[in-house]
């Protein structure tokens, strides 16, 4: 599905089903298409954020206590009354959970691009044929968030056109975001003809995050078509580019974000009460490779790639494609006042070009208020960096903006800029300033995202394992265990990881952050004055003051070189925020200039052989630490989710026992898992591992997605082309057992002449291996297609788990733990 493309001609045939598939745009071109909503003529102030207080009860209850409220937001907002701060903490967190943003187009269209393999309306469905889920287990094999007041379905519902989706439970007040006067949805195509007219919000669907709405292809044409029952069960219908469904499914940023209340947790997590739920958490328990590939079939590559993706990680760029397979984890979200005060010291960027058309916090609240000093015409910004690159560096509204661009928003503009899933097309960048011209919906997005930020400016506090239940019992460290604990975490991790340190701090990174193309030598400077007794007893004072925890982000957000880390590089490699790529309006020169962090090594997935990699600057080569708030409940550990057992139930008990093996693993790096050998730059080696095909497995494109020309042939394509054509449709491979993942989705479409010789290289060895292949026959054929997969990789690093050895014998630079620190280390993590 996304980025291995096996033969050029498997590349034309996928270009053909996605050019096939997409829907007639409003306008024609790049910069000159409309949204649905400006297509008829709905402006942004017809699509005003909801104000129901629907979600009263999450997040701790807060919204009822208007005082709370408003004292959380006074520092920001000096003069907010009660009645402001709750109407902007409300549409703030509607915006959050149920505001999609009109990205059904999207997720419609990569239904059909995907060939068949995401379908949201099947992953809600309850439907018999459906074996392996139903809302009774979408915590334990999706760990999606079932929504309260709603209930499974027990039988095709005639006002949801035979679909067998979640049904509201009897005595549960109606949903207020599907009220169609208050909220009517946008009148185009057969939506509000022959299909009901819905609201901009959706329908409720059962599942936090997701929502219904009517399709506008739908019409009576395809009603005629349609036939639920076969939609579940024959895969010659539903496995079909031109099937045109009833519904298509928005995604909210809650779908990704919301999760349980780490402190309150549900006792059914299968059924949450509102009040077992948080804003903030990040889907920590997402089955990537399950969600978006409902039949989870493991002989089908594309299942291969997103199960790199451990639960609670997610490649973000797997739309827009990149050629890298990064899953990174979801973001939590907490002490954001502690994080904006950091970009306050370090956070400044310099905007230029289409980067400086991001709206900024001083066009919302009143003149000389706090929040206006994070933007400085003409060009410089004051900015946390959210995503793990730091690459979003254009102010905190243009981050959450571009962030509902990547789940969807103005799709009808974005898709045509690359090729989604597959790439293979030159990239280029989608400008703020054509949303602003063409979509209502980026300028409703644009009005409602200040409300957002002040929503998690009073919301977003730390879970403390003290108040879970049971949590008391993990806490038993003494005062002296404890009090060890703090030192030797002021030694050893602040300098990375608190937004309390020194003061002299600051005079390492001049002009608020060192931009000024000199950051690597400002950061070396830094880190070695960390390394002295000087800075050693200035944290100590401060680690061991009482209010060390109070409105600390525990991250200082500064960039830190990938060659120091010695985590995977794929992360810092991503090139989609770089100058003239797809996010360029949403990343500061300041970024783009960074200077490169030099070579850092690297081995051959097979023999291990170590060798340099000469990282590219311009942006890449840096991860921003993450925050440790609420550490306790967040495990496993590192950017992706590699160190430590993931623990699926969500209970404390459970997510202790993640704590302890992904804090071992951290610590103790011997004791990681893998049967890779790891060979670190202080020449020690440690278990690792590199994600391999779990089974023999094909990249296939069902025949009712191939184009017609292409059906008509298939037959006759069959006894001519047996490698390539299945009898039911395109089938690419055998790709043999233990194949690293990676070595095959990170081939750089980029490099046009090396690709195509080797993609001529990969058709002819596959041509030669007989028709059911076993696995040693493959790996014959790939043991010569290995190096040239690597040699044409935008990032061949493979070994997931590597890295962030500080405090253990694998630094080199200083010396280690002893256990005894280690453990007294852990015991003070605990308690954040």
């Amino acid at each position: 599905m996304k980025r291995f493309l096996a033969s050029s001609t498997l590349f034309v045939v996928f270009f053909l089903v996605i050019q096939g598939c997409s829907q007639a745009p409003c306008g024609k071109g790049i910069g000159k298409t409309l949204d649905e909503a400006k297509c008829v003529g709905r402006e942004a102030d017809s699509l005003a954020g909801a104000d129901e207080d629907y979600y009263a009860d999450m997040d701790y209850g807060v919204s009822k206590d208007p005082a709370l409220i408003q004292s959380r937001l006074a520092p920001y907002v000096p003069g907010i009354t009660r009645e402001q701060a709750v109407d902007a903490f409300v549409k703030g967190r509607n915006n959050w959970i149920v505001w999609t943003a009109g990205n059904d187009t999207l997720w419609d269209e990569l239904s059909k691009a995907s060939v068949g393999n995401l379908d949201f309306l099947k992953t809600l469905s309850s439907h018999p044929s459906l074996t392996k889920f139903s809302r009774d287990n979408r915590w334990s094999y999706f760990g999606l968030v079932n929504e309260p007041c709603y209930k499974k379905a027990t039988g095709p519902r005639a006002d949801r056109y035979g679909l067998w989706l979640d049904e509201r439970v009897e005595g549960c007040a109606p949903d207020p975001f599907e009220n169609e006067e208050k909220y009517p949805g946008i009148k185009i195509g057969a939506r509000g003809d022959n299909m009901p007219l819905g609201s901009y919000y959706g329908y409720g669907t059962g599942v936090i995050g997701l929502r219904l709405f009517p399709n506008p292809a739908f019409d009576a044409k395809a009603e005629k078509k349609w036939d639920p029952e076969r939609y579940y069960n024959d895969p010659d219908y539903y496995l079909n580019k031109d099937l045109v469904k009833p519904y298509r499914v928005g995604m909210s940023c809650g779908f990704c974000h919301v999760g349980p209340n780490p402190s309150n947790p549900p006792a059914d997590h299968e059924n949450p009460e509102w009040a077992n739920l948080n804003s903030n958490p990040g889907a920590q328990y997402f089955w990537i490779d399950r969600i978006f590939m409902w039949g989870a079939d493991a002989s089908n590559f594309a299942y291969q790639l997103f199960h790199t993706s451990r639960p609670g990680a997610l490649d973000t760029s797997f739309v827009s494609t990149d050629y890298i397979n990064n899953p990174r984890t979801m973001n939590a979200i907490y002490n954001l006042g502690a994080r904006m005060e950091l970009a306050a010291k370090f956070g400044k960027e310099k905007l230029a070009g289409g980067s400086s058309n991001n709206a900024q916090l001083n066009e919302y609240v009143p003149a000389g208020t706090p929040l206006t000093q994070f933007y400085q015409e003409p060009d410089t910004v004051f900015t946390p960096r959210v995503l793990k690159d730091g690459a979003d560096s254009v102010g905190a509204l243009g981050a959450l903006n571009r962030v509902y661009l990547n789940i969807g928003l103005f799709s009808d503009e974005w898709l045509q800029h690359f090729m989604p899933l597959v790439g293979g097309k030159e990239i280029t960048p989608i400008k703020i300033s054509d949303a602003r011209k063409n979509s209502s919906f980026w300028n409703a997005n644009e009005a409602q995202t200040p409300d957002l930020a002040l929503f998690f400016l009073a919301s977003a506090t730390p879970d403390y394992l003290k108040d879970a239940p049971g949590g008391q019992a993990y806490l038993n460290a003494s005062e002296e265990e404890l009090t060890n604990g703090k030192n030797v975490f002021a030694d050893t991790c602040a300098r990375c990881h608190s937004s309390k340190f020194p003061d002299k701090t600051l005079s390492f990174f001049p002009d608020q952050g060192c931009n000024n193309g000199d950051y690597l030598s400002c950061w070396g400077k830094y880190w070695d004055w960390t390394q002295t007794d000087e800075f050693k007893h200035q944290m100590r004072k401060i680690v061991n003051a009482p209010d060390f925890l109070d409105n600390n982000f525990l991250s200082t957000e500064m960039r830190v070189p990938v060659s120091q880390l010695e985590t995977n590089a794929c992360s810092p490699l991503a090139t989609n925020a770089l100058k003239d790529n797809i996010w360029d309006n949403f990343s500061s020169e300041t970024y783009k200039n960074l200077p490169s962090v030099g070579s850092i090594e690297i081995q051959h997935p097979y023999s291990g052989a170590v060798s340099k990699y000469d990282m590219p600057g311009g942006g890449r080569g840096y991860t921003r630490p993450a925050s440790l708030v609420s550490l306790w409940s967040t495990a496993p550990f590192l950017l992706n989710n590699t160190l430590g057992k993931f623990e699926y139930s969500g209970t404390v008990q459970d997510r202790m026992k993640a704590f302890d093996d992904a804090i071992e693993q951290l610590l103790w790096p011997e004791r990681r898992d893998g049967d890779f050998t790891v060979v670190t730059k202080s020449g020690l080696e440690h278990p690792g591992i590199i994600d391999k095909t779990t089974e023999q497995s094909y990249l296939r494109v069902s025949s009712g997605y191939l184009p017609g020309f292409l059906q008509k042939l298939e037959g006759t394509l069959a006894d001519l082309l047996p490698w390539l054509f299945s009898g039911e449709g395109i089938e690419i491979g055998p790709i043999p057992s233990g194949t690293p993942v990676s070595m095959l989705s990170n081939i750089d479409l980029e490099q046009r002449k090396k690709v195509l010789k080797l993609l001529l290289k990969i058709k002819k060895d596959l041509k030669a291996l007989p028709k059911d292949a076993s696995d040693e026959q493959a790996r014959e054929v790939f043991k010569d297609l290995v190096d040239p997969l690597i040699d044409a990789s935008k990032c061949p690093d493979y070994v997931v788990n590597r890295g962030h050895y500080f405090g253990t014998r694998y630094d080199k630079n200083a010396v280690a733990l002893s256990n005894k620190q280690k453990q007294d280390l852990i015991q003070f993590l605990k308690t954040f």
